[in-house]
C-alpha cells in the first residue's frame, strides 16, 4: 500500500485545507485509514461504525483486538447515537471539558460494533479540540475510531515524522499538521460505575474532575502490570509507550538516585553500551550520558508531559541501549506522567 503524506501548513488557504480534509474524510467513508493530529497525540482513524475499519486499525498497529478504540466525535449532539443514555455526570463533564482531552466511557448503543469496543458493552468517546481533527471528523461522517497512530507498544507520536516511521505503507493517508499541543493521551473516565473512575490519567487531572462531579476514584491497575481483566480503555493492559532500549525508573532520595545512575552509566560505558538519562535540571547537572533529556525544573510537569514521547522516540533515533529516568511526583499531572513512564519501563523501578 502506498501511503499519501498530505501536509497542512499555516500558508495553506482555508479552501485548500478543506479540500485536503474532504479527501481524507472520503477515505474514511470508503473504509480506509487516515492518521491525523489531535491536541493530545496523532490518532489513527477509521470508520467507528464499520467493523472492517476497526479490524484494519488493529492490523495496521499490530494491536490486540481486545484493546478498545476511542470514538472521536465533532458535535455533542452526535453522542446520542452511539450510547444508550447520557447520565447527568457525563453532561457535566462534557460541558466542562469538551472539546478537549477527556474521554468518557458509557454503555454503547447497538449501532456501535463490538469490533470497535474490544468486545465490551461500553464505548469510550471524546471530542478533540484540535481544529484539523474536528473538521476531519465531520468530513469523515462524524464517528472516527482512533487509537494513537503508532505501532502497538511504541511511544505515541507527537509529530508526523514518527507516524510516517511507524505506519508508512500500512495506511492510506497521513495528515501532517506539525506537532501537537499536549503530548499525552486524553484522560479516560469510566461513568458506568457507581462512582466515576479514572482508568487512564491524562492532562485533565483527578482534582479538576472532582471539582465538576465530586467524588471520583482511580483504577489501581493504572500503576499495576498484573491485571488479568479485559481492558476497558486503551493502555490499561499491555506494555505501551516503550523505546527499543531498556528503560529503568529510579526512585529515592535525590543523592542516592544520582549515585545509582552514575554507577550504572559507568558500568554500561565499560561495556561500550550507549546510555541515556531523562530527568530534571537538578539531577542532570550532576549526571552524564550519551544522551541527556531535560525535563525542565522539578515542578514543570506540563513540560515533561509534552516532551515525554518525543524524548523516548529520540532515544530510539540515537540507538540508546539503556535509559534511566528519575521518578516524578504522582500528584496532579504527575499521575499521567508516571503512568506512561511505568508502562514504558515495563514497570522496572529501582528503589535506592
Amino acid at each position: 500500500m502506498k501511503t499519501q503524506i498530505v501536509s497542512i501548513g499555516k500558508e495553506d488557504t482555508f479552501a485548500l485545507t478543506e479540500q485536503k480534509l474532504l479527501q481524507a474524510g472520503e477515505i474514511i467513508k470508503q473504509g480506509g485509514l487516515v492518521a491525523f493530529p489531535t491536541e493530545t497525540v496523532y490518532g489513527l482513524g477509521g470508520d467507528a461504525l464499520n467493523p472492517e475499519s476497526s479490524k484494519k486499525i488493529y492490523a495496521a498497529k499490530g494491536r490486540p483486538s481486545d484493546n478498545p478504540l476511542i470514538i472521536h466525535i465533532a458535535e455533542l449532539a452526535d453522542l446520542d447515537k452511539i450510547v444508550e443514555e447520557i447520565p447527568k455526570k457525563a453532561q457535566l463533564l462534557a460541558q466542562a471539558f469538551w472539546p478537549g482531552p477527556l474521554t468518557i466511557i458509557l454503555k454503547k448503543a447497538k449501532v456501535v460494533p463490538s469490533q470497535t469496543t474490544g468486545g465490551l458493552d461500553t464505548v469510550a468517546v471524546r471530542m478533540p479540540s484540535h481544529p484539523i481533527a474536528s473538521r476531519f471528523i465531520k468530513y469523515a461522517g462524524g464517528y472516527v475510531a482512533a487509537p494513537s497512530a503508532n505501532r502497538s507498544g511504541k511511544p505515541s507520536p507527537t509529530m508526523a515524522k514518527y507516524v510516517i516511521q511507524d505506519l508508512d505503507g500500512r495506511i492510506d493517508m497521513i495528515l501532517d499538521a506539525e506537532g501537537v499541543e499536549i503530548g499525552l493521551e486524553s484522560t479516560i473516565v469510566d461513568l458506568t460505575t457507581d462512582v466515576p473512575m479514572i482508568v487512564r490519567p491524562g492532562y485533565i487531572t483527578q482534582e479538576a474532575l472532582a471539582c465538576v462531579v465530586g467524588e471520583i476514584d482511580i483504577d489501581i491497575t493504572i500503576y499495576d502490570d498484573h491485571s488479568t481483566q479485559a481492558p476497558k480503555a486503551p493502555g490499561m493492559k499491555y506494555r505501551h509507550y516503550a523505546p527499543k532500549g531498556e528503560l529503568v525508573l529510579v526512585e529515592g532520595e535525590r543523592e542516592r538516585v544520582i549515585c545509582y545512575i552514575n554507577e550504572q552509566i559507568r558500568f554500561h560505558r565499560e561495556r561500550k553500551e550507549r546510555t541515556g538519562i531523562l530527568g530534571t535540571e537538578e539531577l542532570l547537572a550532576r549526571c552524564s550520558a550519551d544522551s541527556i533529556k531535560s525535563a525542565g525544573k522539578e515542578n514543570e510537569l506540563s513540560f515533561v508531559a509534552k516532551q515525554l514521547y518525543t524524548f523516548l522516540r529520540e532515544f530510539d533515533d540515537e540507538e540508546i541501549d539503556y535509559m534511566y529516568a528519575e521518578c516524578f511526583s504522582d500528584k496532579g499531572l504527575g499521575q499521567a506522567v508516571m503512568n506512561r513512564l511505568l508502562k514504558a519501563a515495563g514497570h522496572k523501578v529501582v528503589k535506592v
